[in-house]
């Protein structure tokens, strides 16, 4: 057997460079129903960004093709789809908590058999076998209830469109798997609430568990910055300064040290008076001082070697984007790096 390496590298190569790694500008609905609010609030806050592999891009890029031929086998059965709003060209959506919540639906269904006069919200999930087997057994709420909680929201804030039909398909032997799910008013509002109570905060909720080695905690993208060590990402959103407006629907964010709005172009280059969230270094660096007119906030270091430093603009003071920058926090505050930037030899 000859293997093609240098081809598969390639592809794999131009699926990462195909791929977009922007954060997202809103929370999804798609993943309100995470039992871990602090993991949400770092998705919602640009905490860290995550890459992923060629091959778990490739499996998004799968699901999204599925849709099609789930829409095909619905329409050929009888059933009448409209996955597109005539009124945008664009999948239907769904917005709320001043634009800052929403979400894409896979469409809308008429003529359901079990419900043919009832309108229904459509879903359509890819599962591994083991997840597949799962989710006969259990059905989507105690099998998957991410994906129940998505449905939930997403009929909640449909008006007049209570029932929804989950479609999952089989990617090992192509089995399908339909279920119908009905609305539940009580948890949708909860879920609405719980949106509302991580955009409006300026700070995390509580962990899941303070056991890193817990094993939501050892599968969670933001591991490294939650129990680990890693330095956060450095955007407007991490600041201490940004916050977002909730009155209103275009999903506005407003600077209170510059006293102005910020899009999305501005909240990902972010400026020099960026100071971090403190939550945000609270693995490695307790807060000690804060000064009222910079708005400079001094760290000791949480390490076996206390280290002082200061997130600021001052002489001796760390940018936020040398912070980021860091590949080790231990450097930051350390001699050794103070004198690089006392001779301006450092750079973030």
């Amino acid at each position: 057997m000859i293997t093609a390496e240098d081809t598969l590298k390639a592809i794999e190569s131009s699926v990462l460079e195909g791929s977009r790694d922007d954060h997202r500008n809103h929370l999804g609905g798609s993943i309100i129903g995470d039992e871990c609010e602090r993991k949400l609030w770092y998705v919602f806050r640009w905490g860290m960004k995550t890459q992923f592999p060629s091959r778990i891009l490739r499996l998004f890029a799968r699901g999204q093709r599925e849709e099609d031929v789930f829409n095909d086998l619905l329409r050929k059965s009888g059933i009448t789809v409209w996955d597109v709003d005539a009124d945008t060209n664009q999948q239907f959506s769904v917005s709320e908590v001043g634009g800052h919540f929403g979400g894409s639906l896979d469409g809308f269904l008429m003529g359901v058999p079990e419900r043919p006069k009832e309108p229904m919200v459509s879903e359509q999930k890819t599962h591994s076998d083991k997840s597949f087997k799962d989710l006969q057994r259990r059905g989507a709420a105690a099998s998957k209830p991410i994906h129940w909680a998505q449905m939930q929201i997403y009929m909640f804030l449909t008006q007049d469109v209570s029932v929804a039909l989950y479609q999952a398909v089989n990617k090992n032997d192509d089995s399908l798997h339909f279920e119908i799910v009905e609305l539940d008013e009580e948890m949708g509002d909860r879920l609405l609430k719980k949106a509302h109570r991580i955009i409006a905060s300026d700070r995390p909720s509580f962990r899941i568990s303070e056991d890193s080695t817990f094993y939501l905690c050892k599968m969670c993208d933001f591991h490294a910055l939650c129990h680990g060590t890693t330095t956060p990402e450095f955007n407007c959103r991490t600041c201490i300064h940004s916050t977002p407006v909730i009155e209103g629907e275009d999903g506005l964010w407003m600077c209170e040290f510059h006293d102005r709005s910020i899009n999305q172009a501005a909240q990902i280059n972010a400026c020099d008076s960026h100071r971090f969230i403190p939550d945000l270094l609270q693995t490695w660096a307790e807060p000690i001082e804060v000064d009222e007119e910079t708005h400079d906030i001094s760290y000791l270091t949480t390490g076996n070697t206390a280290q002082k430093f200061t997130n600021g603009e001052g002489k001796g003071h760390y940018l936020s984007r040398e912070i980021a920058a860091a590949e080790d926090y231990r450097a930051i505050g350390a001699e050794a790096t103070d004198a690089l930037k006392e001779m301006g030899e450092l750079t973030g």
